[in-house]
């Protein structure tokens, strides 16, 4: 038996080690921080090492990023949960509650714009777009249909392309940097083009 558990073992390190850039970069995106990155990394990784033996070996990507994500989803819930209610607490216990880092003292302009959308519509746009998953694994993950991954990737990106840190970015990055050329007519119709 202690022998099969470190096989078991010996299969789970490997796979934690190769996976640990990959995921950091995703739970860096998720959390906007890089040390509550690496505590939601080691967070999921630890809750997949407890079912390690039962996740069928084709699956493992599928459940640590499951496991990722909903152990996201779930400090977020909770840390709205504890807003709502500061305001609610004495002042004596109102000074006790931690504060967390504002958007305002996150340095980038891409964290600053995600930190500003729902949990769930920046884990959405982060699995579609930072870890190149297709819709429907994105719904398989978080137990939703397409059209609501679909619904949510529209509306995280319509937000983060109004969103002050990045709208000056992408209108410096779109604005020409020379005159346009004049129109061209066709040497047929005479149309511009």
């Amino acid at each position: 038996m202690r022998q099969r558990a470190e096989v078991r073992n010996g299969e789970f390190v490997p796979y934690a080690t190769t996976a640990w850039p990959r995921l950091v970069r995703a739970a860096h995106l998720l959390t906007g921080d890089l040390d509550e990155a690496e505590d939601l990394v080691r967070t999921a990784l630890a809750r997949v090492r407890a079912r390690w033996r039962r996740i069928p070996r084709d699956d493992i990507d599928f459940y640590v990023r499951r496991s990722l994500v909903r152990t996201h989803l779930g400090r977020a819930r909770r840390r709205r949960a504890a807003r709502l209610l500061t305001a609610l607490l004495p002042a004596r216990a109102r000074r006790a509650v931690p504060v967390t880092a504002r958007p305002a003292d996150r340095r980038d302009a891409l964290g600053r714009a995600l930190a500003a959308l729902p949990a769930r519509r920046r884990a959405v746009v982060v699995l579609r777009h930072g870890e190149g998953l297709s819709e429907a694994e994105i719904a398989q993950l978080l137990g939703c249909s397409p059209g609501t991954v679909k619904a949510h990737t529209r509306r995280g990106l319509a937000a983060l392309r109004v969103h002050p840190s990045l709208a000056a970015r992408l209108a410096a990055s779109t604005a020409p940097s020379v005159a346009p050329s004049p129109a061209r007519r066709h040497p047929v119709s005479g149309a511009r083009s």
